[in-house]
């Protein structure tokens, strides 16, 4: 069981006390107001943790305070996991970037493109390149989500049952079958659409692997980091840490809603999302980021590898806004670009709040998220357990109210 705790003053570390207050002021009112049911956040400088906030409850309905060791659904922040188990075999040298997926996943082996139409009109081609790992860890697939609900291919994910992303009664492989014999929305490399690839991802990491994506993700990069709570279920003796999950209203008010299935090993291993983690955890992934590869003696990746992941694989440049299929081209992505499983600052100064170029992270769909900022040599995670009806405001205002703090 892993607390985190502070461990050094803001002041020793280059940070603002009195911006960080704001900081709380800021995320306590809105649990306050009964937007939030609490939050954690840490504030790491130089490895140390500077600023650690926990206020409010994991549970509201049981008054059960959110605690240093509180167990988070972390849902898409699974997603950079996944894309570093994937670049350890890269390492090894047992795949590279540009082969094929049907190489390691026969059914990928012929993917179609769609063309125009919808449902029994829709019109597809034969793609015109391979389907290759780099677009499954750049998200340049032409995969999607059922539950995007604004093209003719996710509508058909919606008729395969996809809608949560798992065929019904399926395990990982299962569904990844059925995820290859729909047609892609376009051309693989051609844009930039938010999808399901990792978990194709973590598919392919099990065939070149040869063991469960739970089983090499715990014996490669859990234990080695001394991630001691992270994993896809909950024990009975972690039960009780597990914060609520809540859903929120057209009005903003917050209601318990069912989660991830966390009790017991799940059917379906989901390196898109199935992960439960605790800020300890987290934090120990992110310092070995941030650290490029290594921590406390244990290196998972050479730096190179990490400065590859963290880089923009966008062509030319290019952001999530302009290169982004018809969803993606929204003014939150502008200056954003995409790595190996992170998101990448690309363009500080088109950012919707505060940036560094090079600082790299991603979120999860219940208002979860972390970043590594290089040029600051600083680290950040917040969580809560809310999955928001529209494009939550705590992200643009978390990364404002951190840059605020940072004096130099």
């Amino acid at each position: 069981m892993g607390h985190l705790r502070q461990e050094v003053e803001p002041s020793e570390a280059g940070l603002d006390p009195k911006a960080l207050a704001r900081l709380d002021q800021h995320f306590s009112h809105l649990v306050d107001d009964l937007r939030l049911p609490g939050y954690l956040v840490s504030v790491s400088r130089h490895g140390k943790v500077a600023h650690l906030t926990t206020y409010g409850h994991r549970d509201r309905e049981a008054r059960l305070p959110v605690e240093t060791d509180t167990l988070w659904r972390i849902y898409s922040m699974t997603k950079p996991v996944t894309s570093v188990a994937a670049l350890m075999l890269l390492e090894e040298g047992r795949f590279r970037l540009d082969d094929p997926v049907a190489r390691f996943l026969p059914a990928f082996a012929d993917p179609r493109v769609y063309v125009s139409g919808s449902g029994a009109e829709m019109k597809t081609r034969p793609a015109e390149q391979p389907l290759l790992i780099r677009h499954l860890l750049t998200h340049t697939s032409g995969l999607t989500f059922g539950f995007y609900h604004s093209h003719p291919v996710d509508a058909l994910y919606r008729d395969a049952g996809l809608e949560s992303s798992v065929a019904p009664g399926a395990d990982l492989a299962g569904t990844c079958d059925v995820y290859a014999g729909l047609p892609l929305q376009f051309e693989p490399g051609a844009e930039w659409n938010y999808s399901v690839s990792t978990n194709v991802l973590g598919r392919l990491i099990e065939v070149v692997s040869g063991q469960d994506l739970d089983v090499f993700l715990a014996e490669r990069i859990f234990g080695p980091l001394g991630m001691t709570d992270a994993g896809f279920c909950v024990t009975d003796e972690q039960a009780g840490r597990l914060a609520e999950l809540y859903g929120e209203d057209a009005e903003g008010r917050i209601t318990p809603i069912a989660g991830l299935p966390l009790h017991g090993r799940p059917r379906f291993l989901s390196g898109s999302g199935g992960m439960v983690a605790s800020a300890h955890d987290y934090h120990r992934f992110m310092e070995m980021l941030r650290r490029r590869g290594e921590l406390d003696g244990a290196r998972l990746l050479k730096p190179e590898t990490v400065d590859t992941l963290a880089a923009n694989h966008l062509p030319g440049g290019a952001d999530r806004r302009t290169f982004g299929s018809a969803l993606h081209r929204e003014p939150g992505n502008a200056g954003l670009g995409f790595g190996l499983g992170v998101s990448v600052v690309v363009d500080p100064e088109i950012t919707r709040s505060p940036s560094s170029e090079g600082a790299f992270g991603w979120s999860g769909v219940a208002s979860t998220t972390f970043w590594v900022d290089p040029r600051h040599d600083l680290t950040v995670q917040f969580y809560t357990q809310v999955r928001p009806t529209s494009s939550h405001s705590i992200y643009p205002e978390l990364k404002r109210l951190v840059h605020e703090a940072v004096l130099d």
